[in-house]
């Protein structure tokens, strides 16, 4: 308990009651100065990244991927991340490497300035097969009832413009891919990476970006209309759940560039363009959509809070028969 304790101690932050080890964790939002709040919970995992994680023997970063898979996911409804519960799961416990899931977990909740409050440990023989864990998280926010995302009033309209965010790589979906085209090429995680310095599991493991400081005070600016994160179903099937049916997100695919691990993946792979699309972020971590003539304020803001920001696309009417995202020519970021 000791040594997983001092790593929950660094995540306190206002509103935290007592620590770890009770029954329940206490958490109190009286003090936190919001006038109408609204509470926000999400949940989430890491999916077979684990398993990657497992091979390389490279523990860490997962932990950084359950936070950021649950708190980007609050984020993007307008929310504070407040305080989160992890479970890590294995057939029998091996201490270091909990650990070392729990420290990166820890390094995610600060990150985000979210409490890491409580979880469960759980040993279940026979169900996991020597040295496999899996991880699943539990996070609650907070957002004034009037800045909740995506907004009502004023919905995105014709000539509003879709903003990205870089992403940091894979992030983490799309791993059953991954994993397949590494099998297929006969590649361990553990061997030399043909598109970048180190391994192919550092390349592919490398964490989800947590956009919780950078975006939260922008988010609760009116010009921003939309978030979505874009996780497992890419962009066309994460914006379009923030899309009113009336209109369409014109997405240009050409506007930013692609990723030397997207590119690899697709070639190795020789996965379709509209396949990459709807299983990656392909670069692109979280997407806005921002009142038209504010998109250079809204961007300008972002770089300055450190994001890599992209004009990816625009706010279209919705032809009969189309859907809610339409990516401009797919085929041409894999061309080359």
């Amino acid at each position: 308990m000791g040594r997983i304790k001092r790593h929950t101690d660094s995540t306190v932050r206002p509103g935290v009651m007592g620590g770890i080890g009770g029954f329940a964790a206490l958490f109190d939002i009286k003090g936190l100065g919001y006038r109408d709040p609204l509470i926000v919970s999400t949940t989430d995992g890491v999916g077979t990244k684990v398993k990657l994680a497992v091979e390389a023997a490279r523990p860490e970063g997962v932990g950084i991927d359950l936070v950021a898979m649950n708190v980007n996911d609050l984020l993007v409804v307008g929310a504070e991340p407040l305080f989160m519960l992890d479970y890590f799961a294995s057939g029998k416990l091996e201490l270091a490497t909990a650990e070392k899931v729990i420290a990166g977990i820890a390094e995610g909740c600060r990150q985000a300035g979210c409490a890491l409050v409580g979880g469960e440990t759980s040993e279940m023989p026979g169900m996991y097969a020597p040295g496999d864990y899996d991880i699943a998280g539990f996070a609650v926010g907070i957002v004034e009832r009037d800045l909740t995302l995506p907004r009502k009033s004023p919905l995105p309209v014709v000539g509003d413009l879709v903003l990205g965010l870089a992403s940091a790589g894979v992030h983490s979906n799309g791993f059953s891919l991954v994993r397949r085209i590494l099998a297929d090429a006969k590649l361990g995680a553990n061997a030399p990476c043909p598109f970048a310095p180190g391994t192919l599991g550092e390349a592919l493991l490398v964490p989800t970006r947590i956009y919780v400081r950078s975006c939260l005070p922008i988010l609760r600016d009116p010009a921003v209309k939309a978030a979505a994160h874009i996780t497992g179903g890419g962009l066309p099937g994460n914006l379009s759940r923030v899309i009113p049916d009336a209109v369409s997100a014109r997405i240009t695919s050409t506007a930013w560039p692609v990723l030397p691990v997207f590119r690899w993946l697709q070639q190795t792979g020789k996965v379709l363009a509209d396949d990459m699309f709807r299983t990656f972020n392909c670069g692109i971590g979280l997407a806005l959509v921002v009142k038209g003539s504010e998109a250079g304020r809204i961007s300008a803001s972002l770089r300055a809070a450190g994001e890599t920001v992209y004009a990816i696309g625009e706010i279209v009417p919705r032809a009969s028969g189309k859907p809610a995202v339409e990516i401009d020519a797919p085929e041409a970021p894999w061309r080359g």
